[in-house]
């Protein structure tokens, strides 16, 4: 396993650097987090995740030791690859992350590009109580205008109405106020939809 990678930084875009280490170019795969936190210098550190595959041998690299270790819970989990939580690092910090699992925040995960709710519910049951021991959280519990909003959301859909302009709605609606019952909601939503 290789633990970090220490050298002169060859090449950069979003989804991944070279790393030159003594004349071997180590080419490395990050996340969009890692790459906001690059150094300006031309010399990194990089601490990494090696992952072995029949046909490949594909290494991530990642500016903080925390996200290479969330990095690994994700891809503890049946359903999530290397690449879909690359993808969730990109998407969202590691902090979001952590608060969205050990919340049981299942719209905040499903609303990642490519997982679904099954996958959703999937990450949260597997890591939820690994993440409140790890990261010394207390259980937090989801504000009640979050829950009130996801069950807006799910009578919006179930009317037939398109999810993405629905979110739109409710969004405004729960920041105009942040108390509305489900009913509120529903009703303000129907008439702006």
């Amino acid at each position: 396993m290789i633990a970090h990678l220490q050298g002169k930084l060859v090449e950069k875009t979003p989804t991944d650097v070279v790393i030159d280490c003594g004349g071997v170019g180590y080419h490395v795969n990050i996340s969009l987090h890692t790459y906001s936190l690059l150094p300006t210098t031309d010399f990194i550190k990089l601490f990494t995740y090696l992952q072995i595959k029949e046909d490949s041998h594909t290494l991530f690299g990642f500016v903080e030791k925390s996200e290479r270790e969330i990095f690994k819970l994700l891809i503890s989990v049946s359903g999530i690859g290397a690449n879909i939580a690359r993808q969730m690092l990109s998407s969202m910090d590691p902090k979001q992350i952590i608060n969205a699992i050990a919340s049981g925040d299942v719209a905040t995960i499903q609303s990642i590009k490519g997982i679904g709710i099954k996958t959703a519910q999937r990450v949260i049951l597997d890591l939820k109580e690994k993440m409140l021991k790890l990261y010394d959280i207390d259980e937090v519990s989801i504000s009640q205008s979050n829950t009130n909003r996801d069950e807006a959301l799910s009578a919006l859909e179930v009317l037939g109405f398109v999810r993405k302009a629905s979110e739109k709605i409710i969004e405004k609606i729960v920041k105009e106020d942040p108390d509305a019952s489900v009913e509120t909601i529903i009703k303000k939503a129907l008439k702006n939809l």
